[in-house]
């Protein structure tokens, strides 16, 4: 029941909170977490389960001792609990939801009335109605004698028509639908105490203004709108279902509001009147608020609070001093004439107060609660809003690099800002072409040829002296070995030195021969480097920039506006550098957004239609979409205006002639760059050719140098096998001219293996001995050749290939020369 209070001015209403029976809602939900879930989850969500339960007992015992401040911030935090329970828990009479649980409510206003449902959203409408309960006794409780206590009075009440009228928009229909309910929760009452809570905020404010002393006018007005606001109020308790549904007192105590704030506006509007000298309105006026509060006292029924009574009284009186006081001076000076009051126009009224929105103090997007149960509604509709996201993200950071291009390739095409560094001496090359000259100097530039043209010296000298060296080998063993022949003549039996080293000779002589023509290609490449040193010289400018062209102011002037039109240039090239970096903070903004962008909270407790939570939060991208066709039409406004003072610009520093110096200047580079990559490359060819080639002739002369070794050792041999030869001949000689008869000698027969005879070196090792063939066997078997056989068409390589095969793959050896084919450090290293 509504509950009266009075002041030094007034009284107001509160409204007596609804009353409740216990309910478990512990146990039916866990249940549906066991069975749709798991138990572990059910186990992880017990502070949850346990919060919810706790919260709805100390809704059950909450009571009039309980502070005012402790059961509002009870029934937001349970408000935001049902919440999650709601978008979670399915509870309803079917099998499939959680079906055992049932709210019961009694009625605020005829407490023997109640209604049980199966239905969260009654649940939540009953406990919105407690809310705007609770705010209107916050409001009630307020000392309004004072300015701060009316004001928070004032806002109080505000907030519960906030309560009241979120109940009617939100969940008042929802806990209608089918099924019977209390009339207090009705979208008629919660519509109906909306009015009231805004009529008595209103009236707060009303009697601070009075207190602060306003015009007549301003009182008026919102006096005129506390009246509305009480009319509205008793139109909807004399209309179904609420005209039988409230005490008849309370009722009264609407409608007495209603004419006094009438007749309180007539009174104050005539004030101003009378100050104007509008007597005949005035007087109009003044009997509009006399008839009012006299209707309304003689429909007054017994009871009626006599507080409003009484102000009723004063402001009587006061309307009726006032009228006497008109009319007598109408009568004596004015002379004017009193409109009918069905002429008159509607009071003035001006509206200081509107219901809280109660969207952010209700959000429970930010709580936790049973935060880790996803239903697969919610997850579905977040998928499809994130295709949304990112369609608009999309969109936009397409939007902002086309634009990002289009501002790259209008400056290139303007030769901007290049131009400019040129008439400030620093000129730019092309990206490319800047890149191709700093990889020349890096190398060292051809300052450093020259250098490399001696390293292929050294190289080639290197190589000479091992041929050499090879060569003196081979032929110092051949002259030993004849000179051996011509001294013992047959007896000198092993094969010719010439003959075992073919092999080895024309390896040589083909070294050699390859060397030759290495130092033609060497020629070439030192030809090559003097002819284009001039040519080649600009690579080693430092800075390479200096090299080129700078744009020079004019020498005559006719209207000495150079300054004027480089500094407008500029200025416009300032500003699309500012549009280029806010594109950039634009995108990252964007990003970022999406990053934060996170609804599943929303999803899960919104108690609306999908769509339109979507509509709204994609709504949030708009302003920034905004600016980013704000960038971009600004830039292609800019566009224009920097083209116009470009064409000034290279009119009057005759930028054409400026490009056309440059192109030749950057031809002459590119060619300078082709012929020292050219020569580069032949000299890195010659210094690959001479080391692979020192490696082959170290190898053979290796090869040499064990020939000549084993040679000597069978030489050595060989001379003590011939020498013995000798020494046996002469001693037969020497028996067969003897006077002594060695055959009457006796030969000892009874121990044969006690003495040998000399077993010659070439005869057959004893059984069981195996000999090791020497590293150069001096007598091929079938009188070929000592040395492995080659494969066809195989010559021999460098160390760690296979002979015959390139060393390089595309490179053909000097010393292998496959189907004819011509020398490749001759072709290869030095261009024809």
């Amino acid at each position: 029941m509504a509950t009266p209070s009075s002041s030094s001015t007034n009284i107001m209403l509160s409204i007596t909170e609804k009353k409740t029976t216990s309910i478990d809602l512990y146990r039916p939900l866990r249940n549906y977490i066991v069975f749709n879930y798991s138990e572990r989850e059910a186990q992880n969500l017990e502070d949850d389960l346990q919060s919810l339960k706790e919260m709805r007992s100390n809704i059950e015992r909450s009571s009039a001792a309980d502070s005012v401040h402790a059961r509002r911030d009870l029934l937001q935090s349970y408000f935001k609990a049902l919440t999650a329970v709601e978008s979670r828990f399915p509870i309803s009479p079917d099998k499939d939801h959680v079906n055992s649980v049932t709210f019961t409510w009694y009625d605020a206003f005829k407490t023997r009335n109640k209604a049980s449902q199966q239905n969260v959203h009654f649940e939540k409408a009953a406990v919105l109605f407690n809310l705007g309960a609770v705010h209107s006794q916050i409001g009630l409780a307020c000392d309004r004698s004072t300015v701060d206590g009316r004001r928070q009075a004032s806002h109080s009440f505000i907030a519960a028509a906030g309560a009241f009228a979120y109940l009617r928009d939100n969940e008042a229909t929802k806990a209608s639908v089918g099924v019977s309910t209390t009339v207090d929760v009705s979208v008629e009452c919660a519509g109906m105490l909306e009015r009231l809570m805004l009529a008595q905020a209103q009236e707060c404010v009303f009697e601070n203004t009075i207190a602060k002393g306003s015009t007549p006018g301003v009182c008026a007005k919102i006096s005129r709108q506390v009246g509305l606001y009480y009319e509205e109020a008793v139109a909807a308790l004399n209309v179904a279902p609420l005209s039988q549904h409230f005490d008849r007192s309370w009722v009264s105590h609407v409608q007495l509001k209603a004419a006094l704030f009438h007749a309180e506006a007539c009174y104050r509007y005539s004030v101003e009147l009378h100050e104007k000298e509008e007597i005949g309105e005035e007087i109009a006026r003044l009997n509009t608020g006399i008839t009012a509060l006299s209707d309304a006292k003689k429909s007054a029924p017994r009871g009626a609070p006599q507080q409003i009574l009484d102000a009723m009284n004063k402001l009587e009186i006061n309307l009726n001093s006032n009228l006497d006081r008109a009319m007598k001076e109408n009568d004596r000076v004015y002379l004017m004439r009193v409109p009918q009051v069905s002429s008159l126009a509607p009071l003035p009224s001006f509206s200081l107060v509107k219901p809280m929105n109660m969207n952010d103090v209700l959000d429970a997007s930010k709580d936790k609660m049973f935060a880790s149960l996803v239903p697969d509604n919610s997850a579905k509709a977040l998928s499809r809003y994130t295709e949304m996201v990112d369609d608009v993200i999309r969109t936009q950071a397409e939007m902002l690099q086309q634009g990002s291009e289009l501002a790259r390739v209008n400056l290139k095409e303007m030769n901007l800002p290049d131009s400019l560094f040129a008439l400030e001496g620093h000129s730019v090359l092309p990206t490319a072409l800047w890149e191709d000259v700093e990889a020349v100097q890096v190398s060292g530039g051809p300052a450093a040829l020259q250098g490399e043209l001696q390293q292929l010296q050294d190289l080639r000298r290197v190589n000479h002296e091992l041929l050499v060296q090879t060569e003196e080998l081979l032929q110092k063993e051949a002259a030993e070995d004849a000179q051996f022949r011509s001294q013992f003549g047959t007896r000198w039996t092993r094969p010719q030195s010439t003959t075992l080293t073919k092999n080895l000779q024309d390896r040589v002589n083909k070294f050699a021969a390859n060397l030759k023509q290495a130092g033609d290609s060497d020629g070439k490449i030192e030809r090559s480097v003097r002819e284009n040193m001039a040519l080649m010289s600009i690579l080693d400018t430092r800075p390479i920039e200096s090299a080129l062209p700078t744009l020079a102011r004019p020498i005559m002037s006719l209207d000495a506006n150079e300054d004027a039109v480089v500094g407008a240039l500029k200025q416009s090239l300032r500003q699309l550098e500012a549009l280029g970096a806010q594109r950039a903070g634009l995108e990252d903004m964007l990003k970022d957004m999406k990053t934060k962008d996170d609804i599943l909270p929303k999803l899960m407790t919104s108690t609306g239609s999908y769509e339109d939570l979507f509509r709204k939060e994609i709504a949030k991208y708009d302003h920034i979409c905004e600016q980013i066709s704000q960038n971009l039409q600004a830039q292609e406004r800019l566009l224009l205006q920097i083209q116009a003072q470009n064409s000034q610009f290279a009119s009057t520093f005759n930028v054409e002639d400026y490009k056309a110096s440059c192109e030749k200047c950057y031809k002459h580079i590119e060619a300078a760059v082709a012929k020292y990559r050219e020569i580069k490359e032949n000299i890195n060819e010659g210094l690959k050719f001479y080391v692979t080639l020192q490696e082959a002739i170290t190898n053979i002369k290796q090869q040499a140098s064990d020939f000549v070794m084993t040679r000597n050792i069978q030489c050595r041999e060989m001379i003590e096998d011939v020498q013995r030869q000798i020494s046996g001949l002469s001693f037969q000689d020497g028996r067969n001219s003897s006077t002594h008869n060695y055959s009457s000698q006796t030969v000892p027969t009874s121990t044969p293996n006690t003495a040998r005879p000399h077993t010659p070196y070439y005869q057959q090792p004893p059984s069981g001995y195996v000999q090791q063939p020497p590293p150069y066997s001096m007598h091929p078997p079938s009188g070929g050749s000592p040395y492995p056989p080659q494969q066809p068409g195989q010559q021999p390589g460098p160390a760690g290939h296979e002979y015959g095969q390139p060393a390089y793959p595309g490179w053909q050896g000097s010393y292998y020369n496959p189907q004819g084919q011509q020398p490749p450090y001759h072709n290869g290293y030095h261009k024809q």
